[in-house]
């Protein structure tokens, strides 16, 4: 009897510990990043460059405006990234299966990572939207202000007064956001982590923080289209007519295009390619510090 619960145990915990280990590692980098995220916001807002929203918000609401809304960061790295560096790890693994032990080329690591993306927004989607109302809500007039305490909050409110599809409001464009962004991080990632140690010889070390810069950079550039026109669906309100700015994500990307044009889109560039690339450096660093210690444990 002892020996099948061992077995039963062993067989339970490999398929949850690569989402259980995402989980973690992507909460602990969230914590360092969210005064970034936060800036970014704000810039994607339209109050100015990263030097002068960190001026403003330092002068009128105090250090701890850079940690509103960690809450529902937290959350939303429990939900998305969790499901996103869990189903990748499951995708892969039976891919290689299937590959019968080889090492999967480019094209179908960026297949599982486009897979996994999406799977990931589905699940942190509300989350997301909690996040980005959170952080925006300072910038509406007082009247407008949702005020929400926290997360939970949030969503309690968002599904009381708007229903529980509003949770989902902005999904499209978050899990297109998310499928470009796992691409271009999870492929870029492999090919330079190939590159800097068999062609360079890098260190281990070395190597996985220059292959996290770049596939930072690539995530970055491929998905911070998509975080704009995210961004600006979640946090729009009516006028005074009722009338919503933008009917959906696609009127929302063509008058950004006719009003500002390309380039628009890659509003406060920097500041996001700044807020990205540390946070999957972080993730990665604190997953191999995570196994590390469940090694040692024995799990």
């Amino acid at each position: 009897m002892g020996d099948e619960k061992k077995a039963k145990s062993a067989g339970v915990w490999p398929t949850v510990k690569p989402f259980i280990n995402g989980g973690v590692s992507g909460m602990l980098a969230t914590c360092v990043i969210q005064p970034i995220d936060m800036v970014k916001v704000r810039i994607q807002l339209g109050q100015g460059s990263a030097g002068q929203v960190t001026k403003n918000m330092l002068k009128s609401e105090g250090v701890g405006a850079f940690y509103k809304g960690l809450s529902a960061g937290l959350l939303r790295q429990a939900t998305y990234t969790t499901a996103r560096l869990g189903s990748f790890k499951i995708l892969t693994n039976k891919a290689i299966e299937a590959n019968d032990g080889k090492p999967l080329p480019l094209y179908q690591k960026a297949l599982c990572g486009l897979t996994a993306g999406a799977i990931g927004a589905s699940f942190g989607s509300p989350a997301d939207l909690a996040l980005i109302r959170m952080q925006a809500d300072a910038t509406l007039p007082v009247a407008q202000r949702r005020n929400y305490k926290n997360a939970f909050h949030a969503l309690y409110r968002i599904v009381g007064d708007e229903g529980v599809l509003a949770l989902w409001k902005g999904a499209g464009p978050t899990v297109v956001r998310a499928m470009a962004l796992n691409m271009g991080m999870l492929a870029s990632y492999d090919q330079s982590v190939e590159f800097f140690k068999d062609n360079l010889g890098f260190s281990e070390a070395t190597t996985v923080l220059s292959a996290s810069a770049v596939s930072g950079f690539f995530a970055s550039a491929c998905s911070l289209p998509f975080d704009y026109v995210k961004t600006q669906i979640q946090k729009m309100q009516p006028d005074a007519e009722g009338k919503l700015p933008y009917s959906g994500s696609m009127d929302c990307a063509m008058k950004t295009l006719k009003s500002g044009g390309p380039f628009k889109f890659y509003t406060g560039f920097p500041v996001y390619c700044i807020r990205i690339a540390p946070h999957v450096m972080m993730t990665w660093i604190f997953l191999n510090q995570v196994q590390k210690f469940e090694k040692s444990i024995g799990l």
